[in-house]
């Protein structure tokens, strides 16, 4: 099993992983370490895989939280464990509690896991392009700004996701972009395929988070479509037609 971790380790109490797909018990297109639920992947696998994760961050598995993430732009505020089927709808999480982690789910979405350092309050969020330019991000800096963490305190750590270079779209995709900040056409340049642009969702991510006041983002710096050895893609399997994808896990929790 391999995990990724970043400059956010260094701070004494957060303990945090990006996980790949190496490492689990699933097959198929679904090997091995896939900790999606809503794939043809059986539940037992499921569950074994995201058991399997949660002891590599020193967790019961019944303390690693999944909310039911559906691209919008709620955050959870978590106090307690909720029993597994039972997860709240949201794309992000937060919390001042100890012994609980949260896990983000993604296939190319940018998984963002937060630490205020001096205020003992973590989050974990996922964006997508649509939760992205929805403003999830804001609303987890938000959330975790209730608990009590200040914004300078808030340091950040974006996973792997599609890359700076993979991520073709068509050229209407730009629209809400461009209709919330015209300098976003930074983040677009021309691709070879008429009609198409290539997108950079690391960038346009860590630049909200920027304007909320985390100054520091520490980047994985992995593309999750071209290295398909470490990580499922859900583009990847677009392109080839196939007919499923597995789901990586990304998880920060308090020592």
């Amino acid at each position: 099993m391999k995990y990724l971790t970043t400059d956010l380790e260094e701070i004494p109490w957060v303990r945090h992983g990006f996980f790949t797909r190496v490492g689990g018990v699933s097959s198929g297109l679904y090997s091995s370490l896939n900790c999606g639920l809503k794939t043809a992947d059986g539940q037992t696998n499921v569950r074994e895989n995201r058991a399997l994760a949660a002891q590599r961050m020193e967790l019961p598995p019944e303390k690693l939280l999944i909310a039911k993430q559906v691209h919008g732009i709620k955050v959870v505020t978590v106090t307690k464990p909720w029993a597994f089927g039972d997860s709240p709808e949201g794309d992000a999480m937060v919390t001042a509690e100890r012994g609980i982690g949260l896990g983000i789910l993604t296939a190319d979405c940018a998984p963002v896991l937060f630490a205020a350092k001096k205020d003992k309050i973590i989050g974990a969020c996922h964006a997508g392009w649509k939760g992205a330019v929805g403003g999830i991000l804001e609303a987890t800096v938000e959330a975790m700004k209730k608990l009590g963490a200040k914004p300078e305190n808030i340091e950040a750590a974006l996973g792997p996701c599609i890359g700076p270079n993979s991520y073709e779209v068509k050229d209407d995709f730009t629209a809400p972009f461009l209709a919330q900040d015209k300098t976003n056409a930074k983040f677009f340049k021309p691709s070879l395929k008429p009609g198409h642009q290539i997108f950079d969702l690391p960038g346009y991510v860590t630049h909200r988070l920027h304007l909320q006041g985390v100054k520091t983002v520490h980047d994985t710096r992995q593309d999750t479509l071209t290295n398909e050895s470490a990580f499922f893609s859900n583009r990847r399997a677009f392109l080839r037609s196939e007919k499923g994808f597995g789901l990586q896990i990304s998880i920060i929790g308090m020592r």
